[in-house]
C-alpha cells in the first residue's frame, strides 16, 4: 500500500498495519460458508497531529493495538459473504476514533488461486 491520495501534505501522522493475517469465515461459496480460510488485511490510516505537550503515553496517539484488535472482533462476530463489506467495517471501526481523519483497508484472500499470490479489495475513506 502506498500514501493515501489527498491533496497537499497532510498534518499528522500516517498509522499502518500491515498483512494481518487472521482465519475468517468469509465468501458467497458453498465451501467457503463451510471451512474458515485465511485473510490478510493491511490498514492505513491519516492521523491528526498529537497535541503540543502531549504525553510520552499510549493515551496520546491512535494505536495499532486496538486497531488489529477492532479488526480481529469484526471477523469474530461471523460469517460475512463479501470482503467488500468486511473492508467496509474495519473501515468504520477506524473512523470511529475523532482521531483518524482517513482510511484505507485491504483485504486480501491469499489462498484462492493456487497459480496467483492473492487476490483482494482495497477501499478508501475519507
Amino acid at each position: 500500500m502506498t500514501g493515501l491520495s489527498r491533496g497537499g501534505a497532510a498534518p499528522g501522522y500516517r498509522m499502518f498495519l500491515r498483512d494481518l493475517e487472521i482465519i475468517a469465515s468469509v465468501g458467497v461459496h458453498a465451501h467457503e460458508k463451510i471451512k474458515p480460510q485465511r485473510i490478510r488485511v493491511s490498514v492505513e490510516l491519516q492521523v491528526l497531529p498529537r497535541s503540543e505537550g502531549a504525553p510520552d503515553t499510549l493515551d496520546s496517539v491512535l494505536s495499532y493495538e486496538e486497531v488489529a484488535n477492532a479488526i480481529r472482533a469484526i471477523v469474530a462476530e461471523g460469517h460475512v459473504h463479501l470482503i467488500e463489506t468486511l473492508a467496509e467495517r474495519i473501515a468504520a471501526a477506524c473512523l470511529a476514533d475523532d482521531r483518524a481523519s482517513r482510511v484505507r483497508v485491504r483485504v486480501e484472500k491469499p489462498d484462492i488461486f493456487p497459480d496467483a499470490a492473492t487476490v483482494g479489495i482495497e477501499i478508501e475513506r475519507p
